[in-house]
């Protein structure tokens, strides 16, 4: 198999793992949002699982050229949590967009231990499809857990700060998006995030283990 040839394998099987782990992603934000109160998201048409809702063109192919892009942020209203405080709401809501990609990991694996064998012998792209679709959710999960604007890990992070750490936020909101460049293309991101994405898995595999022989 050439290298274009294997290079467009992977994109077949990566175009629509990204599109799936990207709209769960945010419609569980957009669907936290609407649990604690906050319908802003979805009277816009975000609480939804319609890719069209929620992928970013130039993200999508940022993210297919370069392993790293984005989809369309969800709007979030703070003022109209009404289960919570306004800074627990955030933490909550940023909470769910990597609680997701974590749970699509479990169902990925979970299907896989409940597929036949055979299914991959017959159907060699299946297996492809379940292990990038794995790694990718794993993988996009701890990658928005760093708590660097605009991942949910910045939110997640000041939703747990005192308060008089606010002021940081609007610093790290100005140069967050460099530093989260400056931190992907050194490779920083890749020796934090592969570790526990690797681990994540093979805690989940071992748990499977106990009921799938």
């Amino acid at each position: 198999m050439s290298n274009f040839t294997r290079e467009l394998s992977q994109w077949i099987y990566l175009l629509p793992a990204i599109i799936i782990s990207l709209s769960f992603h945010e419609f569980a934000h957009a669907f936290a949002a609407h649990l604690l109160g906050d319908n802003t998201a979805r009277n816009l048409g975000r609480l939804s699982l319609n890719p069209l809702r929620h992928v970013d063109p130039i993200g999508l192919i940022m993210l297919l050229l370069f392993r790293f892009g984005w989809a369309r942020p969800v709007p979030v209203n703070p003022r109209n949590f009404r289960s919570t405080d306004e800074k627990s709401g955030m933490l909550l809501t940023a909470v769910a967009g990597p609680f997701a990609n974590i749970l699509l990991v479990f169902v990925g694996l979970l299907l896989y231990q409940l597929l036949p064998w055979g299914a991959f012998y017959r159907l060699p792209w299946l297996h492809s499809f379940f292990m990038i679709f794995i790694y990718l959710n794993a993988n996009l999960a701890f990658l928005n857990l760093i708590p660097v604007p605009p991942l949910d890990g910045s939110k997640i992070l000041f939703g747990l700060l005192p308060n008089r750490f606010y002021p940081w936020l609007g610093y790290l909101e100005r140069y967050g998006s460099i530093l989260l460049i400056f931190l992907i293309f050194s490779g920083a991101t890749g020796q934090i995030i592969s570790p526990l994405s690797s681990g994540l898995i093979n805690t989940f595999q071992k748990f499977f283990s106990l009921f799938f022989h």
